[in-house]
């Protein structure tokens, strides 16, 4: 067996030249995970504040139903807003939840996900 010929170590090269590419792959399939359930986290809040409010009226209990909605955000980050202020019978309230969102591997920072919901108010 000639030295130029042997093949001994391909496999560690090959190896070294695919694993960045594979791990590369890997994060950007868990950022694009916890980014998308991150956004069903802030539309189900959102959802879940409107119907609360189209229900009862009242915004405390809608705000609560939106933060109890989204255990997995951080509550810090999230702000509830609505329109209009006061829900009258067959009027429709928009409520939008905001999350500052931010990526395990600190390429995004502090992008704002916001969710929607509309719901008809009086039950």
């Amino acid at each position: 067996m000639s030295l130029w010929r042997s093949e001994r170590g391909a496999a560690a090269v090959e190896f070294a030249l695919v694993v960045p590419i594979l791990l590369t792959l890997l994060l950007g399939v868990i950022e694009f995970g916890h980014y998308f359930n991150t956004q069903i986290s802030a539309t189900h809040a959102a959802r879940e504040a409107a119907r609360t409010m189209s229900i009862t009226g009242n915004w405390i209990k809608a705000e609560d139903a939106a933060r109890k909605a989204s255990p997995t955000l951080k509550q810090p980050l999230v702000t509830v807003t609505r329109d209009p202020l006061a829900c009258s019978p067959g009027a429709t309230v928009s409520v939008t939840v905001t999350y500052k969102f931010d990526s395990y591997t600190g390429v995004v920072k502090n992008k704002d996900l916001i969710g929607r919901a509309a719901q008809r108010c009086g039950g």
